[in-house]
């Protein structure tokens, strides 16, 4: 979607005569539905009009392309300026100019970026060239018209209002590189940004190009796919094994030969190599051609594929983040935009009730975008109420859509050993069905003890850890969490008490939360549901808080509403009680599952410590 285009001469005359905001606006009402903030009509005029004077004195032709508003599809990133046109060699450009309003800027020690006012505070964003730069990146790597016509691209910041210091903060020795690839141009700087328009654009002809880039089709470039391909090549975590090879040669095999809207479902519990088989299915699709991208509901999963693909470089993992995506964004994208959504985690997918998702149903938003969509499930990991991806869901959906159904199902064993048989036992002791490992597992491949105090799980991760082994403690969500604006960023308080034991630990920080699981501080701090589902470990320590007991008058596991803490968990579930209890003991089950080698777990109510410690008399 662009909200305006025109050849520059239009563009110019619409400023002139105070049109252009007049213009932009009702497009966007039009499209979108609502009018855009005071604030946004704001920079709009005031932005517009120094991009004018830039424009016509940079004196390139009147026939460049001018576009303004850009969406990037399915995300709600747009951007603000973008000029096409030939440079003196009749080679096509185009250029992007990220526009910025600010007066001042701090600069941060991470790379990429700073903070300044804006949205009514201070906050830390990105730096304004490596937005500019990100939003190029995005453009080459996936708009068909700019890869198949060799158009060159280009961005630049402009900060209009902003007036260089003699020690800039933006112009720190850690931006330069990023400054480099997308230049930024302060108040001062306008002869050098006309300058520079000039240079890509004096011989203009930039209709088509624009024409062509506003109206082409998402398809990954082969630059892309040979970068995505080197990553997972010969990388030991996206290794198949057996029946995971046999889903994703079916996966394929469908998603290649689709000739009308198809929805791949692929039901598997923990431990079954759901993940694995999504991303190569995802990058062997992508190096196919495919217009895929990978669809993550949990943001922490998410955000820890990309950090481990990436490996720490900032420009991997922004053309990464471009192909990950999370699950709200497709609310209101066209019919088959994508050839394929590989959709890991789906019964995270979510209602209406979603925080700031603007849809009705997230699993309607992926079978709708994509022509073939591939989504990984396991009815008994959803934890909220909102979380509505079920296989039952996924079917009646996709019968809507008139869509082939294609059903995978990734088998367990009746009896399991190592780590899945004692997820099957976990299964079994938690009341969320009767397994096949009822009376246990094969204890020589997996470790679990029941700890008696917290103390005792603690210690054991921590040797773990140092051990060089991946270790981790979670809880469930049975204790407060301290906000952020009250000193709490970075897990400075310990929310996570149990008494009697003088144990206290924060929970994992709220800055960069997504990545507590690959950083050094994250051993001091415990991780919640939200922060490891999806994520694998070598051995966690569960505790399990007053939130799930065992009735010893009715025998049942169940929850205790007051002690659980999750205020968006409880939504959707007063006089639910049962459906409480069911979401909350999938949550420890999850948790439980997160450790590959093995698990320490500590009870805080009797009665269910007294349950684990029974069933475990009875493991042959």
């Amino acid at each position: 979607m662009i909200l305006y285009s025109s050849d520059a001469r239009a563009f110019c005359l619409d400023v002139d005569t105070n049109q252009i905001t007049e213009k932009i606006e009702h497009v966007f009402s039009k499209r979108l539905g609502y009018r855009p903030a005071t604030s946004e009509r704001h920079a709009w005029g005031n932005s517009l009009q120094y991009m004018e004077r830039i424009v016509r004195n940079s004196g390139i032709p009147d026939d460049c392309g001018i576009l303004i508003e850009f969406n990037i599809p399915a995300t709600s990133k747009r951007i603000d300026f973008m000029v096409t046109g030939k440079d003196p060699e009749l080679k096509d450009h185009f250029v992007i100019i990220e526009l910025k309003q600010w007066e001042k800027a701090q600069a941060l020690p991470e790379p990429n970026l700073v903070r300044t006012f804006v949205g009514g505070g201070n906050h830390c964003v990105t730096h304004p060239s490596y937005q500019a730069w990100s939003y190029k990146q995005f453009l080459t790597d996936m708009n068909e018209a700019i890869h198949k016509g060799d158009y060159q691209g280009h961005s630049v910041a402009y900060l209009h209002n902003y007036v260089r210091s003699e020690k800039e903060p933006l112009l720190a020795e850690h931006y330069q590189e990023i400054i480099q690839e997308a230049p930024l141009f302060f108040r001062e700087d306008y002869l050098k940004l006309q300058k520079f328009l000039h240079s890509y654009l004096c011989s203009g002809q930039g209709i088509n190009t624009m024409y062509y880039i506003e109206n082409s089709r998402l398809r990954p470039s082969k630059k892309l796919m040979d970068y995505v391909g080197g990553l997972f090549e010969g990388h030991e975590t996206f290794i198949l094994l057996d029946e995971q090879k046999v889903a994703y040669e079916m996966i394929l095999s469908a998603a290649m030969h689709a000739r009308r809207k198809t929805v791949i479902m692929v039901e598997g519990g923990p431990g079954t190599g759901k993940s694995v088989i999504s991303l190569n299915a995802f990058a062997q699709l992508l190096n196919r051609g495919k217009n895929t991208k990978f669809v993550a509901p949990n943001a922490a999963f998410r955000n820890v594929l990309v950090e481990t693909l990436a490996k720490g470089k900032s420009r991997d993992r922004v053309r990464l983040k471009n192909l990950f995506s999370g699950s709200g964004s497709f609310w209101d994208s066209p019919l088959d935009l994508y050839d394929v959504l590989v959709v890991d985690e789906a019964h995270r997918l979510k209602d209406k009730t979603a925080y700031m998702y603007r849809g009705q149903n997230q699993v309607d938003d992926v079978i709708r975008t994509a022509r073939v969509a591939v989504l990984f499930v396991d009815d008994n990991q959803q934890i909220r109420a909102q979380d509505i991806g079920s296989t039952s869901e996924i079917r009646r959906l996709a019968a809507s859509y008139e869509a082939d159904m294609i059903e995978l199902k990734l088998h367990a064993q009746f009896r399991c050993s190592g780590a899945e048989g004692f997820i099957n036992w976990v299964t079994d002791v938690l009341q969320i069905e009767h397994t096949g490992n009822f009376d246990g597992w094969d204890e020589g491949e997996f470790e679990f003890k029941l700890c008696e105090s917290p103390h005792d799980v603690f210690t054991a991760i921590r040797e773990k850890a140092h051990a060089g082994f991946k270790a981790r403690m979670l809880a469930g969500y049975a204790w407060p969490w301290t906000d952020a604006g009250e000193g709490n960023t970075h897990g400075q308080i310990a929310d996570v008490r149990i008494d009697g034991y003088n144990f206290a630990m924060p929970w994992n920080q709220r800055t960069n939360s997504d990545l507590w699981a690959i950083q050094g501080s994250g051993l001091n701090q415990i991780g919640c549901i939200h922060t490891s589902q999806g994520l694998e470990f070598d051995y966690v320590g569960v505790i399990i808080g007053k939130d799930l007991y065992f009735d010893h008058t009715t025998e049942k596991v169940r929850a205790n509403r007051q002690e659980y803490k999750d205020s968006a968990g409880l939504r959707g579930l007063t006089n639910r009680p049962d459906e409480l209890s069911r979401l909350i003991k999938n949550i420890y089950k999850v948790l439980c599952s997160r450790g590959m080698k093995g698990c320490y777990v500590y009870c805080c109510d009797d009665g269910l410590k007294q349950r684990f410690k029974d069933r475990l008399r009875v493991q042959v």
